[in-house]
């Protein structure tokens, strides 16, 4: 279990940009945490480590997945923040998540099955500031983290 501590955006970013080498070419990171807990701001940092403009990553809109294209790869940002587990199941996400580019999952305790070598973290506000970003042991579960 790797567990780092941010004190701002900027460093929260730069958690995101170090992981993006580590899914490149087809990885799949899985974000849980409260809404502020700094997950958009991590995945932008992914799309940064893939040459991509981390404005292009969006949150809370009513597109759930979107595709960016930089010159590291292919990113699949998918939000699932308005949907329950039962209503993710129509979206095609197992096809979408075993396939190619560097797939990043906002609220992924949302999904309705697991996902076999994904990377999962948690992220929680701390009450002194910043953020605390816990990379899991063990894969996330339908419905919540083991």
């Amino acid at each position: 279990m790797r567990t780092w501590i941010t004190r701002n955006e900027e460093e929260t970013r730069a958690v995101g940009k170090s992981l993006a080498a580590e899914l490149r070419p087809d990885g799949v990171l899985l974000l849980s945490g409260d809404l502020g807990a700094g997950k958009t701001v991590l995945a932008r940092g992914v799309a940064a480590g893939l040459g991509i403009a981390p404005g292009e990553v969006l949150s809370r809109t009513f597109t759930l997945i979107r595709e960016h294209q930089g010159s590291g790869g292919r990113l699949v940002h998918v939000d699932l923040y308005r949907l329950d587990p039962d209503e993710s199941g129509s979206l095609g996400l197992e096809e979408l998540l075993a396939g190619p580019g560097v797939k990043v999952v906002e609220w992924a305790e949302r999904l309705p099955f697991p996902v076999s070598g994904a990377q999962v973290l948690r992220l929680v506000r701390r009450a002194e500031g910043g953020r605390e970003i816990t990379l899991m042991d063990s894969a996330l579960e339908p419905g919540g983290f083991p």
